[in-house]
């Protein structure tokens, strides 16, 4: 099949510019995006979260800059860089479009570069989940074969992925199936000689493969792909805006189907489903008197271990003898998520972006840092708290850290359970070196129900099948998967918490996790109280159901993915008909790009307050936004008001169910 924006097809015919050089005027787009931006001061005035504004008066009080101080310092922002122009792949340039200058030194025009510097960023996402499911699908593999000492606690999920795949189970131990599973992830992951990618052809539906394989982008690994798209933007290779697109879409896919549900069943296998539970949320569940250790980052294997050992009778006495309370574990980004969920006792407190306003409590003894959205300024906020800073994994070194972790090869992956030991010991010596620091604790907090999945629903339901009758009778209008990251572009939190609240009003069920879940669990949604919050009709549904469901770490969008499939199933509709929607009102880097890309390729919307770099190609911008909504059924749709966004939402979800004869 061809491949081309504005047609059901990719087209390498023609390319079709805004003008004949290729060069539209940006400027004013670009100068226009940029007065919406936040400042610290608007943060201040109009965060939804007391504790932050409490944090960022504390923190300037103590002379300690944070991201949105550095944010300010930086505007204005590069306007060649907003809108995506600027090249640096060789070194003839840099080079940068202008009216003046339309082509770069080789001849690329904005298209071209525009193109090339969207596929790196996704081919970066990619990588980014891919390297850290690799640990998970690695540490699988190694605990089937008893080279490691952790225990395999997922068999249920064990068992149905093996028959999934299509793995005989008869006569085979959970160690056995689990070799198998890893296997596949890892050749899936890997592959380089062409072949079926079979995770894909297993969990995905008929309906997509079909699509995805008439526009030729079936991936035949995420290695290969981020090879390939390495390969096809550098110097002198594909100066085809239409087919580096194509490329895009195919890391996109190779991304959804290995790097997050790959690592997702490994995960699952490894350390279990996540357990419906409630737990402690915000800065004001900080306490003192104990070894408070903060969880920040994005890989389960060593941390699971940290909070095990910590959590152990021998562990809480040892720091009993040391003068503390006990040891508590706290819990950063995504690495603290999933440990939350599994082994309950971690209490979330922030997303990446927070985390220095957490550092500056003084109350956290020791910072585990392993892989992703640890920001490197966290040192200095550490060293003004004298709080120990330990990183974990060769590809996050952070200078003036401690390291203990798993070398480049996974090669002392056997010593999971001594390097957690040392960790636990340092933390304990960092509490005692440690009691003269000042601890100041904004008195908020509010628990939260987290630990949702399709097997939850199927548990607690019977099946999905009542979601799907609740989603024709209008007592659900539509699901949204609502998740990303956090950017300073827009107030702190307030974009996310004020679109969810549009969404209940109108019965619309929140499905959230990673960085976007913060602040739903910190301002009550993820309870039942904020049924209050809630339509009649949703609220009549749910009934003992929070309004938003908590369904872990960022790659837990392989959770909502799965219920959008099994609730349109059951529904007999196609994923790309029915009234879903994903949302990421806050997004700010290349896996946020692929998470937006990987529910479109589903043909699901997406919807965002945060432009990605486009605006200097006409013709990119218009693929990004509305090209894809012939060939895979969906649009990327960016609005900086998100008010109007949420409204937007809603109304397309009416739209759907009108299209489905459901009003």
């Amino acid at each position: 099949m061809d491949f081309r924006y504005h047609h059901a097809k990719f087209d390498h015919s023609e390319n079709h510019h805004h003008n004949d050089s290729g060069c539209n005027d940006y400027a004013t787009a670009v100068a226009e995006y940029r007065k919406s931006f936040a400042s610290k001061k608007d943060v201040l005035e109009q965060t939804p979260d007391p504790a932050v504004k409490a944090m960022l008066l504390h923190m300037e009080e103590k002379g300690c800059e944070t991201v949105f101080d550095r944010f300010d310092a930086q505007k204005p922002q590069c306007s060649f860089g907003l809108a995506g122009v600027c090249c640096r792949i060789c070194n003839m340039g840099p080079c940068k479009i202008t009216k003046k200058s339309p082509k770069g030194v080789c001849g690329a025009d904005a298209d071209v570069i525009v193109a090339r510097n969207i596929l790196r960023s996704v081919a970066a996402g990619a990588a980014e989940h891919g390297a850290r499911g690799r640990e998970s699908m690695l540490a699988l593999k190694y605990a089937s074969e008893d080279r490691i000492n952790i225990p395999i606690e997922g068999e249920s999920k064990i068992l149905a992925t093996a028959k999934t795949f299509g793995l005989e189970t008869e006569n085979k131990s959970t160690k056995e199936l689990a070799g198998l599973i890893a296997d596949i992830l890892l050749e899936d992951l890997s592959r380089t000689v062409p072949g079926p990618h079979r995770t894909l052809n297993a969990f995905a539906s008929n309906e997509r493969i079909k699509v995805w394989s008439d526009l030729d982008i079936l991936p035949i690994s995420p290695y290969h792909e981020v090879f390939e798209s390495l390969n096809r933007t550098g110097t002198g290779n594909d100066s085809d805006w239409n087919n580096i697109m194509k490329q895009m879409l195919r890391t996109g896919v190779a991304f959804a189907w290995s790097c997050v549900l790959g690592s997702s069943i490994a995960m699952d296998s490894l350390f279990g489903l996540p357990v419906r539970s409630t737990s402690k949320v915000n800065i004001g569940a900080l306490e003192k008197g104990y070894v408070n250790i903060g969880i920040h980052g994005h890989s389960p294997v060593l941390v699971s271990e940290i909070v095990k050992l910590g959590n152990s009778d021998e562990f809480q006495e040892l720091a009993r003898q040391n003068g503390a309370l006990g040891i508590k574990f706290y819990g950063i980004c995504c690495s603290g998520l999933s440990a939350m969920y599994r082994y309950g006792g971690v209490i979330p407190l922030s997303n990446a972006i927070g985390a220095e306003l957490v550092l500056g409590t003084g109350a956290l003894d020791l910072w585990i840092a392993d892989v992703q959205d640890v920001f490197p300024s966290i040192m200095e906020v550490a060293s003004c708290f004298k709080t120990t800073v330990v990183t974990t994994n060769d590809s996050a070194r952070l200078p003036g850290a401690e390291h203990y972790g798993f070398d480049h090869h996974h090669s002392n992956m056997n010593q999971t359970a001594e390097l957690a030991t040392k960790i636990l010991n340092r933390a304990i010596e960092s509490f005692t070196q440690r009691r003269e620091v000042p601890v100041y604790i904004p008195p908020y907090e509010i628990e939260a129900e987290v630990g949702f999945s399709v097997e939850y629903i199927n548990k607690h339901y019977g099946s999905v099948k009542p979601i799907s009758e609740a989603l024709k009778s209008g007592k659900i209008l539509g699901i949204v998967n609502l998740v990303g990251c956090n950017n300073p572009r827009i107030v702190y939190e307030k974009a996310i918490v004020e679109l969810t609240d549009i969404l209940l009003e109108n019965n619309v069920l929140v499905l959230t996790n990673g960085c976007a879940s913060f602040p739903l669990m910190k301002l009550g949604y993820c309870s039942t109280a904020a049924l209050e919050r809630t339509g009649d009709n949703l609220k009549g549904f749910l009934k003992e159901l929070p309004p938003v469901w908590h369904m872990g770490e960022c790659l837990d969008n392989a959770r909502a993915s799965a219920l959008f499939k099994a609730v349109a199933e059951a529904s007999d509709i196609y994923i790309k008909d029915m009234p879903y929607a994903f949302a990421s009102p806050e997004w700010s880097n290349e896996k946020g790009i692929c998470a937006a890309l990987s529910f479109r390729l589903l043909g699901i919307d997406s919807y965002h307050c945060v432009y990605t770099p486009t605006q200097g190609s006409d013709n990119v911008t218009e693929f990004m936004s509305n090209g894809t909504k012939d060939i895979l059924g969906s649009r990327m749709i960016v609005n900086v008001n998100h008010t109007e966004l949420a409204n937007e939402i809603v109304n397309n979800l009416k739209e759907q169910r009108k299209a489905l004869g459901w009003d």
